[in-house]
């Protein structure tokens, strides 16, 4: 199995199977000198890690991360960095019963189809523990853009959970985490409680959208046609388990605007740099960020693993009903809020190393006035 791995200078490799002994990541082109330690990973895998309240998995991991190489006296050395995440708590017997059958809206039939052969304990590299990995290289970009870009910053949230929307009117940030849906609207977190108990206790599941902003970004990250920052970060969110849909800025409500409502005026602003009326553009116009909030979206199907007979075909072909056991997620879209925001760290870190390769110090000249 190919394609495990994503980036251009800081490049990810993930590994591992979610009933295996470990999974991981290899991260090649981390820069040199990033002051970095297993406690600083583990603050970010521990907001993703499963058994955190009721309404995620009740499957108990520590999440707890090693690293193996790459480092010394607690800085990166520029050599490839790799990360270790054990499993502790499979429970492989709860997947018995499904050996031979496919799980409706899970990825066991195509794997069959293509490979031959499928880990039906959990669905191995299919799973969402995967995305352990991701959180644990996440927080090493991080770390290494705090050295490089020290303002940034990037925060994820939930603002859908099946047909429930938060209203941005009662936004606050410091909600986010505050409620176990990362929810920046105390009151629809709140009713989410009660919608997410209901389902729950049924055996159901549900979907979610996930916002990703990044603050403070760099004017001139992305480049034109095939190197767009829209381009690498719609592929990042798209490749997340579960994820069915991506939108950049005003995304696919574009559709309904009018080129007037659309256009994002620019003015001069008192410090020399440009401005923008609004922000439909996301932040990315051309492929190329224009220093406004970088604003991604991402739609979570729901978990496919339910308490529910649902009809399916066996390996053989032979018609059959499933039931799937174990511990699942009710809604896994509540765990990939920080999984969204290690994929906006390690594409942002990416295309500032490209820029830096590409443009160099000579950005002042290169961009005129408004460099």
């Amino acid at each position: 199995m190919s394609m495990n791995s994503f980036g251009h200078l800081f490049r990810v490799t993930t590994w591992g199977e979610s009933h295996g002994p470990a999974l991981g990541a290899t991260v090649d082109g981390c820069p040199p000198g990033v002051t970095i330690d297993e406690a600083m990973l583990q603050h970010w895998l521990d907001r993703r890690k499963p058994g955190t309240s009721k309404y995620t998995t009740q499957r108990r991991e520590a999440d707890a991360v090693k690293i193996l190489s790459g480092t010394f006296e607690g800085r990166t050395t520029g050599t490839p960095v790799q990360l270790m995440i054990e499993n502790t708590d499979q429970r492989s017997k709860d997947y018995g019963d499904i050996m031979e059958k496919f799980r409706p809206g899970h990825a066991d039939i195509t794997y069959w189809q293509k490979y031959g052969i499928r880990d039906y304990r959990g669905g191995g590299r299919s799973s969402a523990r995967e995305t352990a990995a991701r959180v644990a290289a996440g927080g090493l970009a991080r770390a290494a853009l705090a050295a490089l870009a020290p303002k940034l910053e990037i925060r994820g949230y939930m603002t859908q959970i099946g047909p429930y929307k938060m209203d941005h009117d009662r936004f606050e940030d410091v909600q986010i985490d505050q409620n176990p849906f990362f929810c920046p609207d105390a009151q629809a977190a709140e009713d989410w409680a009660g919608y997410l108990d209901g389902l729950r206790k049924s055996g159901n599941s549900v979907g979610a959208v996930v916002e990703v902003v990044a603050r403070n970004v760099p004017a001139g990250l992305g480049a034109p046609v095939y190197g767009k920052l829209d381009t690498d970060l719609a592929a990042a969110m798209m490749s997340i388990n579960a994820v069915k849909g991506v939108e950049i800025g005003e995304g696919m409500n574009a559709a309904t605007l009018t080129g007037e409502d659309n256009a994002d005026e620019i003015f001069m602003g008192n410090d020399g740099q440009p401005v923008y009326s609004s922000n439909h553009a996301g932040g990315i116009l051309g492929g190329i960020s224009t220093g406004q909030d970088v604003v991604v979206r991402f739609a979570v199907k729901p978990t496919s693993s339910i308490l529910k007979t649902r009809q399916t075909i066996t390996k053989s072909g032979e018609a059959a009903e499933i039931i799937t056991k174990g511990r699942h997620d009710p809604c896994v879209g509540i765990r990939a809020v920080p999984v969204g925001e290690a994929m906006m760290a390690c594409v942002i870190l990416d295309h500032i190393l490209l820029q830096r390769g590409q443009i160099g110090g000579a950005v002042g000249e290169t961009r005129g006035k408004i460099g």
